[in-house]
């Protein structure tokens, strides 16, 4: 999404660094390039001018001008800066209050209201909460059935809503049955519309009013860029949201509406939707998205996914085999599966420092089938050949490819990468496995 800013950013801060000293006139230069950049990325003309004027007061000062490395310190006063603009920090959802508590969501039609509330149940239960799915859209065509499938497929209650009750009735009947089955925290999903207006407005009011919600969440399409902020804007007057759910963030918009909402609203982006699955929900954390737009990469991003995903027994083993090195194509697979896992390898790839800077890398197309081509090889094999690859002959590579649909060469590419592999953990073997990240390959 922050390409085209971080590229120009990128640009602004090497020519900086590139000046050794730093006059008033470079850093104006370099400002004047920030705030095109800002506002180029659908950034609102009041945050990008107020944000370059935070920068110049600083970076004009004795912290840049008497520093020993000028261009690095402006790089780490932007950081900073952007960071503060988007927030600071995490804050979660508020279930504060009166068990079982509500949150709603709310928001236009069509920004993924609906299977946000499901994404956001999987995120709560993880985190110790029983959530309590309610579809209170009487209106749109089917959206009480979607809700109410998602809730099969995740294995959460829901409430057994129809189209003829009244919205209000049904949030207030859904505490009470909540209540009696043991769970902590009603999703409220309302209803909305094609755009603001005074009886969407009214209902919403009527339920938060019954229900004395103790968070609303206003769902907003990322790709929407400045109308997003501006929706935000109607919502809080109307509602006084407590904070913001971003979904399509891992689409092409310009970032805007993240680097604004907080500045224009007052009230902070908590979560972002990074992609279709049910699992693509992420905290929103203002200092790494920071660190994410000035090509900085986003380490502590990668260890909570890689957290989230592996298991500890399996990792202890896998630690166990690799000292003995005694990897073998049948831990090769579980590898592959659970870095499918962790999300697109476009994303991951771009929460690496200094990934962004790799010419090569910049327009490299990442091939998501890969992994799913090194699967089906694998799994064609015998389970002799996945413990024993060097027996893999020309006919058993025929054979292989035959059974898993591939060509021989990409049987070849996988041995390939796979011996090279090995010949990675003997040397981490040679000098300790010290700096190897627990259970996760070092791709």
């Amino acid at each position: 999404m922050f390409d085209n800013l971080t590229d120009r950013l990128g640009s602004v801060f090497k020519k900086l660094k590139g000046q050794g000293k730093l006059t008033e006139k470079n850093i104006e230069d370099g400002l004047r390039e920030v705030r095109m950049a800002l506002l180029e990325a659908d950034v609102h003309y009041r945050v990008a001018k107020q944000f370059v004027a935070d920068v110049r007061q600083r970076a004009l000062g004795r912290e840049v001008m008497g520093s020993l490395t000028p261009g690095q310190q402006v790089v780490k006063i932007v950081h900073d800066e952007l960071a503060a603009l988007m927030g600071d920090q995490n804050e979660f959802v508020n279930v504060s209050g009166t068990k079982p508590a509500s949150v709603m969501l709310v928001g236009l039609q069509g920004s993924g209201k609906t299977t946000t509330a499901g994404k956001l149940a999987i995120l709560l239960r993880k985190k110790g909460h029983k959530p309590f799915l309610v579809p209170a859209d009487v209106y749109r065509p089917a959206a009480i059935d979607q809700l109410k499938k998602l809730a099969g497929q995740l294995d959460v209650p829901v409430f057994a809503s129809t189209q003829d009750m009244d919205p209000v009735r049904i949030c207030q009947q859904a505490r009470v049955s909540a209540q009696q089955q043991g769970c902590d925290l009603l999703l409220l999903d309302t209803a909305g519309r094609l755009h603001v207006d005074e009886n969407l407005m009214g209902e919403l009011s009527r339920i938060r009013d019954a229900v004395q919600p103790s968070d609303i969440l206003l769902v907003a399409d990322a790709m929407t860029g400045q109308d997003a902020v501006n929706i935000a804007k109607a919502f809080d007057d109307a509602l006084n949201i407590g904070g913001v759910i971003l979904t399509k963030m891992d689409g092409d918009a310009r970032g805007g509406a993240a680097i604004s909402i907080r500045s224009v609203t007052g009230k902070p982006i908590k979560f972002v939707g990074m992609g279709e699955k049910l699992t693509d929900l992420e905290a929103f954390h203002p200092d790494r998205m920071a660190s994410r737009i000035l090509g900085m990469g986003d380490v502590m991003s990668i260890i909570e996914r890689a957290q989230s995903v592996m298991d500890e027994e399996k990792a202890a083993d896998l630690e166990k085999k690799l000292k003995k090195n005694q990897f073998t194509l049948e831990d090769f697979k579980d590898q592959m599966l659970q870095i499918r896992k962790m999300g697109s390898l476009a994303d991951l790839m771009g929460m690496i420092p200094g990934m962004g800077k790799i010419k090569q890398m910049k327009n490299l197309q990442v091939d998501e089938k890969e992994l799913v081509r090194i699967e089906a090889v694998i799994n064609s094999m015998t389970m002799q050949e996945r413990r024993q690859h060097t027996i893999i002959n020309g006919s058993r590579r025929k054979r292989i490819a035959k059974g898993s649909g591939t060509s021989v060469q990409d049987v070849n590419r996988l041995l390939k990468n796979y011996t090279q592999i090995l010949q990675v953990f003997k040397k981490i073997n040679k000098g300790g496995m010290r700096g190897f990240g627990r259970g996760m390959l070092p791709f």
